[in-house]
């Protein structure tokens, strides 16, 4: 049989795999550090987080301990990203005031302070947290 006879099948296939939720999702919540600057007296970061959950989310919020040069954790803070919806990306940003980038060594995602859906508080977001960071010099991580 000709090759050019399935070639339908195989997109209609592709197509309804593709549109499938539950196949498309990977599963996790990311968040990138994406870039770092100085402004005005503050740090700026900026963050992208991506909803992978399959679970649309109605506020998620981490508590994150930056630390200084010399590895000393320098503030405890909560990073609020708001609502998550489902397979869907935002970029965020956060000043952190009186502080320059070059004094911040690593970030760490010290906990989950909220999680929430529709229907009530979950556990995924942390459960299901991958953090990585696009600046070599300022870590973030679990």
């Amino acid at each position: 049989m000709p090759v050019g006879r399935f070639l339908p099948a195989a997109l209609c296939l592709a197509t309804a795999l593709a549109g499938s939720p539950a196949l498309a999702q990977s599963g996790n919540f990311e968040i990138e550090l994406n870039s770092a600057s100085d402004v005005a007296g503050a740090c700026r970061l900026t963050f992208v987080a991506t909803n992978n959950t399959g679970t649309a989310l109605t506020q998620a919020a981490y508590e994150v301990a930056t630390f200084n040069a010399e590895g000393v954790v320098s503030q405890l803070l909560v990073l609020e990203f708001g609502a998550l919806p489902t397979a869907k990306t935002r970029v965020v940003q956060f000043d952190l005031p009186g502080l320059a980038c070059g004094s911040v060594s690593r970030l760490l995602v010290n906990g989950q302070d909220s999680c929430q859906a529709a229907d009530g508080p979950k556990d995924i977001c942390m459960k299901s947290l991958s953090a990585s960071s696009r600046i070599p010099t300022m870590p973030f991580g679990l």
